[in-house]
């Protein structure tokens, strides 16, 4: 790596104590967590089973019986490890500790002599392992695990996963590599390549960089692998559609791509190892793609939430700005993987457009998939919604109108899980003796400037205030450079110093501020959060004249419960004014915005009729933050409303 690169600064270096991201990170350490934990057990009442342990036990020898659920289940119990461990970095807890210790024991025991590890295959049929790469998620599994088994380790220093997950590694380098004999194929759903960079980063064995980096430089290239194995397997699913091999990222080397194609999910996982991967290497031509396909996702095919992924078929991106709000997809998933991507750009270079993707993407893609109690979930993400439409229109069966208990395929919770208990962990990168402030949550940062311990503390009332403070604490004068990200959506802002006017120069959407800290050394960032009207390109035709509210980072919606039934016909005048109040007891307390609107007034009875002058009625328009619709009951939802 790099010495210019930054780094994130490591979660247990991190205590978020604000109310927004620290109550969510109390909600995942209180709710989150343990009702997953027994929705892998299949203990949730009317939930869909999950399986996950009951796969490991009977793989393990402890029961009878079969495999059952979907052919990655494992990753599901991989993902709440990995949340789990994030949790026990900032919160001990002797309890989960033991029953992730416990599972640990289970994983070890249904790992194969051979360091092999999937549950599917071990119950299904060793000498089948392998033969499926393009579907059967064997590497998928496998680097999420490996993720849980870093995170693990790097909580509590427990290496006893970490040694289970390093023997899985050494087997898959013993099947796949450019080496005569081996597999010259790479992962058909992307995760390993990033996972087996974070594990670099503890044993800084070459081999595992090499790994890592092979599949990414060995993915497109001719003869194309899945091309090949398919000649035994038969044809993809996707063959005879739009996406072909980019359903998998696979059409063509990944230098050569230049939108973001395919599966949503995959696309983020792989641009994220591909980030790293450049990172890590050095490897400038990687760094350029993954700039290419960043633009390609951020300019063209990101909805307003963060949300990722337009299409239900192939949960993929399909073309430039077709960005549909009824029909949509947005898997909750993709917008985590947006989130990491963004974390992974921040720490090639530091640049403000990253960092404004990643907050859009956590406060609003990412916690819509989650209640506000943390015991229901979404899978699609839609920006519209007509709960008649979602119960009679094959088109729409994907979106749904309210939270679910759990999915049959539940990617989506356990991946919230472990976002929410990791948030500290997105807030602050540092380089050399510079620290980079990315998001603003309430916090405590300690970290080194000029060899000498500092501690930054934060405080404010983020995202519902823009006034933000923060003071260094140290023993000794310490040399270095703070960093503070002007947020993108931020037209006014003030900034001052120990009480006068700062001294700073901007680069790249940050303020940098040098020099020598003092203890009790202060600064005061004052953003100006007024509410805005915001349009899409023109391009986007579902949105050609409508307009979206926004109020900071985050993306407000109007709900039927609070506007009535058909917010088809509201319609925001030109000259509306916008007024903005707390409600304490709203939704967990959030900052609500009222404005005039114009509701359509129309009793006729004809389906068609001679155009003529629309009757407008006023009335007072109620909006809430996107993130939290659909927590007061079922109902229509839109962010984009019609504008004068």
């Amino acid at each position: 790596m790099k010495k210019d690169h930054p780094v994130s600064v490591p979660l247990r270096q991190v205590t978020v104590t604000d109310s927004f991201w620290g109550g969510y990170m109390e909600l995942a350490r209180t709710s989150i967590i343990p009702y997953q934990w027994e929705a892998l057990n299949d203990r949730i009442p009317d939930a869909e089973p999950s399986h996950c342990i009951h796969n490991f036990r009977v793989a393990a020898g402890e029961e009878e019986g079969s495999f059952e659920g979907c052919v990655f289940q494992d990753s599901d119990l991989a993902k709440w490890l990995e949340g789990a461990a994030y949790s026990l970095s900032t919160h001990p807890d002797e309890k989960l500790e033991k029953e992730v210790d416990s599972v640990i024991e289970l994983i070890e025991k249904a790992q194969q002599p051979d360091g092999y590890l999937d549950t599917y295959y071990i119950l299904n049929g060793l000498d089948q392992r392998w033969s499926n790469i393009r579907d059967h998620h064997e590497m998928y599994c496998a680097g999420h695990m490996l993720e849980a088994a870093v995170a693990y380790y790097q909580a509590t220093g427990k290496d006893r996963l970490l040694q289970v997950m390093i023997r899985v590694v050494e087997h898959i380098a013993s099947v796949f590599g450019p080496e005569e004999g081996k597999k010259k194929a790479y992962p058909g759903h992307e995760e390993l390549e990033l996972a087996l960079v974070r594990l670099y980063g503890i044993t800084h064995d070459p081999a595992h960089l090499a790994l890592a980096k092979f599949f990414i430089d060995e993915r497109g290239q001719y003869p194309l692998y899945f091309e090949e194995e398919a000649k035994r397997l038969g044809p993809s699913y996707w063959d005879n559609g739009p996406l072909k091999w980019m359903y998998y990222q696979a059409g063509k080397p990944v230098r050569e791509q230049k939108d973001a194609e395919g599966h949503a999910v995959r696309a983020m996982y792989l641009y994220s190892g591909m980030a790293s991967v450049a990172r890590e290497s050095g490897d400038e031509t990687l760094a350029d793609a993954c700039r290419t396909l960043w633009e390609s996702v951020t300019r063209r095919r990101m909805y307003i939430t963060g949300a990722v992924g337009s299409s239900e078929y192939g949960e993929a991106f399909t073309y430039d700005y077709d960005l549909p709000n009824d029909t949509v997809y947005g898997e909750t998933c993709a917008a985590i993987g947006l989130a990491m991507f963004a974390r992974r750009m921040l720490e090639l270079e530091p640049k403000g457009e990253y960092a404004d993707v990643m907050e859009k993407a956590l406060y609003n893609g990412v916690i819509s998939g989650l209640s506000l109690s943390g015991d229901r979930f979404f899978y699609v993400n839609p920006l519209e919604v007509v709960p008649e439409a979602c119960e009679k229109d094959y088109l729409r069966r994907h979106v749904k109108p309210k939270r679910q208990k759990w999915f049959g395929c539940a990617c989506c919770p356990p991946n919230l899980a472990r976002v929410t208990a990791s948030i500290g962990w997105y807030l602050y990168t540092q380089r050399e003796d510079t620290l980079f402030v990315n998001l603003y949550a309430a916090s405590e940062c300690h970290v080194a400037l000029g060899g000498v311990p500092v501690t930054v503390t934060m405080k404010g009332n983020y995202p519902w205030g823009g006034e933000i403070s923060l003071c260094v604490s140290c023993e000794t004068a310490a040399q270095g450079t703070i960093a503070l990200r002007i947020p993108g959506w931020c037209r006014n802002w003030k900034l001052t110093r120990s009480g006068k006017p700062a001294e700073f120069t901007m680069q790249n959407g940050y303020a940098y501020l040098s020099g020598t800290w003092n203890d009790g050394d202060t600064l005061e960032l004052s953003l100006d959060m007024p509410v805005e009207r915001m349009e899409a390109n023109p391009l986007v035709r579902e949105d050609m004249g409508k307009q979206a509210v926004m109020r900071g980072p985050l993306v407000y919606c109007l709900e039927e419960i609070d506007n009535g039934a058909c917010l088809h016909e509201i319609l925001l005048p030109k000259e509306a004014k916008f007024t903005t109040h707390r409600e304490d007891a709203l939704l967990g307390g959030v900052v609500v915005i009222e404005s005039d609107g114009l509701r359509l007034q129309d009793n006729g009875n004809s389906l068609y009729r001679f155009a003529s002058e629309k009757q407008w009625k006023p009335v007072s328009l109620h909006w809430v933050p996107y993130y939290a619709w659909n927590n007061r009951g079922v109902g229509e939802m839109t962010v984009w409303v019609r504008s004068e």
